[in-house]
């Protein structure tokens, strides 16, 4: 399982490395996040000054603070490889070479999003993450019920305003391109929601439980279910988590009870300690 997810991580952050340098940085198109946030400040930084810091390098740093931040309050396992793919995808940025394939910016728009896209939601839906705004979003998610959404909005204005500021609208328009073909994308691969609501009908309601809450830090409502065509008696646990904790309730589900039945659903809004309760 954990060489499998080491080739997952590894894979996209190899497909992020080759969006940016094979599309979006040749055509001067950028992505979101911390990500584009680097991609902006290198071409400034090469444009206006006589030094040169690389996308690679900045994506790089920019991460540093963030996983101490997850190290001390998301966990290790989630954080590690989440840095780890930080680290591959610094390299690969740094190991590809810089070449458009395309003098079209529409088509450079378009596939640098997407198979940049699939990196990361390969990324989510192993249980990891590309760093920057993902960790930042567990965190918040797991101190208070703050959606991260504004603060990723607000760093993505900035990035199209500065770069239609300085390079022209045209190109921030591609930026936008680019950052809805990103976001199909990934809702397609992993999910869109940022808090989900799992329903699971089991035999094993306590080994479910104790296992649920060795691993995660979320309360979980018993009400108790019959089988129709049965008759048996069963367990249904509800539970809500976010979206970067269903690779691991989805594991958990399989080892203690493979034959459980689980209903994921999407979660408009939680009222209350979502932390405890």
């Amino acid at each position: 399982m954990q060489l499998k997810k080491f080739f997952v991580v590894l894979i996209g952050a190899l497909l992020n490395a080759i969006g940016m340098n094979l599309f979006l940085i040749p055509a001067n198109v950028y992505t979101s996040g911390f990500a584009g946030a680097a991609q902006l400040i290198s071409k400034i930084v090469g444009d206006y000054t006589p030094y040169h810091l690389s996308t690679g390098f900045l994506f790089f740093l920019f991460n540093i603070p963030v996983a101490i931040l997850g190290w001390k309050k998301v966990g290790k396992s989630f954080t590690l490889y989440s840095f780890l793919s930080v680290v591959l995808i610094s390299f690969f940025l740094e190991a590809i070479p810089v070449k458009p394939l395309s003098e079209d910016i529409l088509l450079n728009a378009v596939f640098g999003g997407v198979i940049a896209a699939i990196g990361i939601g390969l990324t989510l839906k192993w249980g990891a993450s590309t760093g920057g705004f993902d960790i930042i979003a567990l965190v918040l998610s797991r101190m208070k019920d703050r959606s991260v959404g504004t603060y990723i909005f607000a760093l993505n204005a900035v990035i199209i305003l500065t770069a239609g500021y300085v390079y022209g609208w045209e190109k921030a328009l591609y930026t936008l391109v680019t950052l809805y073909a990103s976001a199909r994308v990934i809702d397609s691969i992993h999910t869109r929601h940022q808090k989900l609501t799992a329903m699971i009908i089991t035999n094993k309601g306590e080994e479910l439980k104790r296992a649920i809450h060795a691993k995660l830090v979320r309360g979980i409502t018993t009400v108790p279910a019959k089988g129709a065509f049965s008759n048996e008696d069963k367990d249904m646990l509800i539970i809500v988590i976010t979206r970067y904790e269903l690779f691991d309730l989805s594991r958990i589900i399989k080892e203690v009870d493979p034959k459980a039945f689980t209903n994921i659903v999407q979660t408009t809004e939680v009222l209350g300690l979502f932390r405890k309760d």
